[in-house]
């Protein structure tokens, strides 16, 4: 199970960095600026980029430390 999460974890963290450079509906219903930030806007786009990586890495090392 915590493989699953974990997995889930990088995914969700490829989707927060593609969020930052492709516009497609799925990638902006995954934004957490939008989620979090009154007003968001381009210029609040690059949070999803540093949380995205944020996650992913944390996801990806909790794989490796198996």
């Amino acid at each position: 199970m915590d493989t699953v999460v974990n997995l889930g974890a990088i995914v969700y963290g490829i989707v927060l960095v593609l969020g930052v450079f492709v516009r497609t509906p799925v990638t902006e219903a995954m934004r957490v600026d939008a989620l979090f930030i009154p007003g968001a806007s381009e210029r609040t786009r690059p949070v999803n980029l540093v949380l995205g990586l944020l996650v992913a890495g944390y996801g990806a090392w909790s794989l490796w430390g198996r």
